[in-house]
């Protein structure tokens, strides 16, 4: 009778049993690898040109203007002045996510964002449903926020040639036009400066971030002076309820400050300056949303708030009674949402970039070109979907969609930086998340607060956009991941 434990009479090692259905769901990949292969693509690699300050400038970018420029108009009647402290919710909200994404940016710096987070942590089907809501939260948002910059456009165009795109050529089909032109417009602009390279871009970006700054400190000074305090009496008209829907829309507005997370791979030193960067820029958010809010809702009773998303301009012309500084203000929106558009689908290529490596989307999205050291064809892609996209659907449902994929993403990345915690302790880390696991939980809880505030057609979008998802990695991603050759590494 044979010893149990000799080996075959080959003398070679038996051959462990293929791992079962759920252990291939649940399959991880090691921080080391994915840090060791940042940068890497199909053809070429991204090259490290970013630093504190533009990387600052890209979180800054990708979030400072959606809410104020362009959702302000429809969360105000939804909370009256206490529209301020959605403002304050939302961002509190933000932040606890936030000082999750830095301690896990600090890290794993890499370009996936909190999809690479959750790979690392809780295995590739989360990781997958983590990437599926990124391609929401990002690319639906690029869409959402040029949908605004038509707005503006055509309150610069009426402001200094007298004419405006007629409706059927600047909004979609349901907000009373056929086609927006303005929003396809914006969407193919932002592509051809990604097309010629990050360092390119951010350099562009940090123009357009500064204007943007200065267009907000501007109408503070400006609107000031129409500010009534009896427009903050009745300052809760709608409840808590108001407040915490307001919030859930408003939140809309924090999408980008992860923008940064992105970057990892073209990042100078990547793990000093992303959890700086990230915090940074969440600090400056949200005190000129506060303010913006402020002044606005003193300057204008809510009551007589609307859904355009020019609100800001509407407001300079009517405290000042001159044509003149809301048209300055629309020059500004319309270059301030410009860079929004810019650094979103800039993280939304990256984000795909790094799953198409991993093999869960098509190799296409993951190929560099060598004379930019972009992903070109990725690129073109995205900007094309999301421009259609951005033409045939109107804001507020768009708006609301990003909110959802957004809170269940950053709901995700509070679990993965408690996991990580636990099972690599020995790692280093830049950054770490004060109180944890309490701040994590209390992000988490807040992700799903918000996201119960939603109405119930957002979370029939989410599902049906979550179910196709699942389709589309159980026939694609599921068989083709890198993970699932023999020779791929097991996470420790």
């Amino acid at each position: 009778m044979l010893d149990q434990g000799a080996p075959p009479h080959n003398g070679r090692p038996a051959t462990p049993p293929p791992p079962g259905p759920v252990a291939r769901l649940m399959r991880r990949k090691p921080v080391e690898h994915l840090v060791a292969e940042g940068g890497q693509g199909e053809g070429g690699s991204l090259r490290r040109s970013l630093g504190l300050w533009q990387l600052t400038m890209i979180s800054i970018g990708a979030t400072l203007g959606t809410g104020i420029f362009v959702v302000l108009g429809e969360a105000v009647p939804k909370a009256g002045p206490a529209v301020t402290l959605s403002f304050v919710i939302a961002g509190l909200t933000a932040l606890f996510s936030a000082l999750s994404y830095a301690e896990l940016a600090g890290t794993i710096p890499v370009s996936g964002s909190s999809y690479s987070y959750a790979y690392a942590t809780m295995g590739e089907l989360v990781a997958w449903v983590c990437g599926w809501c990124l391609m929401l939260e990002y690319g639906v948002s690029v869409a959402a926020v040029a949908v605004g910059w038509g707005e503006y456009l055509n309150e610069l165009l009426d402001g200094t040639i007298g004419v405006t795109i007629p409706d059927a050529l600047s909004a979609p089909p349901g907000d009373g036009g056929v086609f927006n032109l303005p929003a396809l417009i914006v969407v193919l602009l932002a592509m051809a400066f990604l097309m010629g390279g990050a360092r390119e871009s951010a350099r562009a970006n940090t123009i357009m971030v500064l204007v943007k700054i200065g267009a907000l400190v501007l109408f503070c000074a400006i609107g000031v002076q129409g500010f009534r305090s009896g427009n903050y009496e009745n300052f809760m008209p709608l409840g808590m309820a108001g407040v915490s829907a307001a919030g859930a829309t408003l939140f809309f507005s924090y999408i980008g400050f992860d923008a940064a997370s992105t970057a990892g791979e073209e990042a100078k030193d990547a793990q000093r300056d992303l959890p700086r960067a990230i915090l940074l820029s969440l600090a400056v958010i949200t005190a000129l949303y506060v303010l913006v809010a402020a002044v606005a809702v003193g300057a204008k009773p809510w009551q007589r708030f609307t859904d355009s998303e020019a609100t800001l301009a509407q407001i300079m012309r009517e405290v000042t009674g001159q044509s003149f500084w809301g048209t300055l203000l629309a020059f500004c929106a319309v270059i301030a949402i410009a860079s929004v558009v810019l650094t979103v689908l800039y993280g939304q290529t990256r984000i795909l970039f790094a799953m198409a490596r991993d093999g869960l989307v098509p190799k296409v999205f993951g190929k560099v070109s060598p004379r930019t050291g972009t992903p070109r064809a990725n690129t073109l892609i995205v900007s094309l979907f999301c421009g259609v996209l951005a033409a045939a659907i109107p804001l507020g449902q768009l708006a609301d969609a990003t909110s959802i994929g957004t809170l269940f993403a950053f709901a995700l990345v509070n679990v993965a930086v408690v996991v990580l915690r636990r099972t690599r302790p020995e790692m280093p880390r830049t950054f770490r998340v004060p109180l944890s696991p309490l701040m994590p939980a209390l992000g988490f809880a807040f992700c799903l607060w918000m996201m119960g505030s939603l109405s119930t057609i957002t979370w029939v979008v989410f599902g049906v956009w979550m179910a196709a998802g699942l389709v589309f990695y159980f026939l694609y991603g599921h068989r083709r991941s890198r993970l699932a050759a023999p020779a791929a590494p097991e996470a420790k």
